[in-house]
C-alpha cells in the first residue's frame, strides 16, 4: 500500500524569525488569535516553531512561512518554504 506523496496535505504556518543562532536551524514564532469559550473575547497565543533553514539565509525579523515535514531532528519537524 504506497501512498501517492502529492496528495499528502501538509500544514503551513506563517510567523517571525525570533532567533538564528543555531547551525540550519531558525526558531519562528507564530501567532494565532483564540476565542475564550465563556467570555467570547479574542486573546492572542504564541508558540515557537523550530525550523530546518538550510543555506542560514533567514535572520531575525524576517517573515517566513514554514510547512510541516518528516522529524529532521528532536524537535526539528518543520522546513523554510519561503520568505513573505
Amino acid at each position: 500500500m504506497e501512498e501517492d506523496k502529492s496528495k499528502i496535505r501538509r500544514r503551513k504556518l506563517k510567523g517571525v524569525v525570533v532567533s538564528d543562532k543555531m547551525q540550519k536551524t531558525i526558531v519562528v514564532s507564530v501567532v494565532r488569535l483564540k476565542k475564550h469559550p465563556k467570555y467570547k473575547k479574542y486573546f492572542k497565543v504564541t508558540k515557537k516553531f523550530k525550523a530546518h533553514d538550510e543555506n542560514n539565509q533567514y535572520h531575525i525579523g524576517d517573515k517566513v512561512l514554514i510547512e510541516e515535514t518528516r522529524p529532521v531532528s528532536k524537535e526539528k519537524r518543520w522546513v523554510v518554504v519561503s520568505k513573505l
